[in-house]
């Protein structure tokens, strides 16, 4: 029985384009389960993706800095007047990302219930691999980039904290804004890492002075490598995530309160921060993020009043004989908008920073 066409009782070698269901049933069969499909891409992000927005561009604001004015038992004067700081320009671009699926009349005849469903997780496939590309990114690339929008003209698109001339809040325990730079390189290779060169107790303080601790210390993720899980799991304060299927021991320290709605797999803590492998991080980087405050990306969508729909759409079936087609279409964009909560680390001796080779 099929995956997608199993609850109209369609069976693999059945004829496609001959089944006595009905094309529309069919159709509205293959818009269900990629919509489906599409919004679980849409949770497994949100631990990157704080909301979408329908805007081009726009000041993100967080808390200011500074006291309240000291003005004696009784003033007689009102305090001087101030300006809340903390504040930056973003912008976020907006592309269509489209894919097909196309055969000719004879194809037609013998495509069966088997073979549709094929074309159609492949174009499943094709939309989470652009969705997870173009996240990714954006995540890595620390450098501004530009959005030609046919609307608005050429909007800068920024990364994280990069080091540039923004002045970000100051962190806890200081009154002074400062510039920030949250693409780090180690100074020590993955071979390297240890108790003494520990990634990990750089990002949770690089993420935390900004935005504090939590009471139990646990919120701050960390996405490596699987070729760098040896390495982490020889720190001394790794806590391996108990195998589900075997009962821990009295003595047997165990992790409770795991992070949902992420890619990857949790595989353990260590210095404050929950370690989730996810091979779609380049070997020699990590990712960091503070899991109770403001994701870094905004998904840009196209504004309601236009009519374009959001996600995954079939936007044209088409027959230009001999042949037919559908295509599909996703409208979407990443810009960083809390420009503080990411931490990149390259695990090299490089003196820098280097964008992995994939996301130049």
């Amino acid at each position: 029985m099929s995956t997608i066409f199993g609850a109209l009782n369609l069976n693999n070698t059945d004829r496609v384009f001959n089944a006595t269901v009905g094309q529309e049933a069919i159709l509205s069969a293959i818009v269900d389960y990629l919509a489906r499909r599409d919004a679980q891409v849409d949770m497994l992000i949100s631990i990157f993706v704080a909301t979408t927005t329908q805007n081009h561009k726009e000041k993100y604001k967080l808390s200011g800095v500074g006291r309240m004015q000291d003005m004696g038992f009784a003033p007689k004067t009102r305090p001087g007047l101030t300006r809340v700081t903390g504040e930056w320009d973003v912008a976020y671009p907006l592309v269509s990302y489209q894919s097909g699926i196309g055969w000719d009349r004879v194809s037609m005849a013998y495509f069966s219930v088997a073979d549709m469903e094929r074309h159609v997780s492949g174009i499943d496939v094709e939309n989470r691999n652009s969705i997870r590309f173009a996240l990714l990114k954006r995540i890595f690339d620390n450098t501004q980039t530009t959005f030609n929008d046919p609307n608005w003209g050429s909007l800068t698109i920024e990364p994280g904290a990069n080091g540039d001339t923004v002045v970000y809040p100051p962190v806890i325990g200081s009154e002074s804004e400062a510039i920030e730079d949250h693409y780090l390189e180690s100074g020590y290779t993955a071979a390297n890492i240890s108790d003494t060169n520990n990634p990990y107790v750089t990002i949770e303080a690089d993420l935390t002075h900004h935005f504090g601790k939590s009471q139990g210390n646990d919120s701050v993720a960390v996405f490596i490598n699987s070729a760098q899980t040896p390495a982490t799991k020889d720190l001394t304060d790794f806590v391996e995530l108990t195998d589900i299927r075997v009962i821990p021991g009295t003595q047997t320290a165990t992790l409770t309160n795991l992070p949902t709605m992420h890619p990857g797999r949790v595989i353990g803590r260590t210095n404050g921060c929950w370690v989730i492998e996810w091979d779609w991080i380049p070997i020699g980087y990590m990712v960091g993020t503070q899991l109770d405050v403001e994701p870094i990306l905004k998904r840009r969508e196209d504004p309601s009043d236009t009519g374009l729909t959001t996600g995954l759409q079939l936007i044209v079936d088409t027959e230009d004989f001999p042949h037919s087609a559908q295509y599909w279409e996703n409208r979407y964009g990443f810009g960083a908008g809390n420009r503080l909560n990411l931490v990149v680390m390259e695990l090299a001796t490089g003196g820098t920073y280097t964008i992995p080779t994939r996301y130049q």
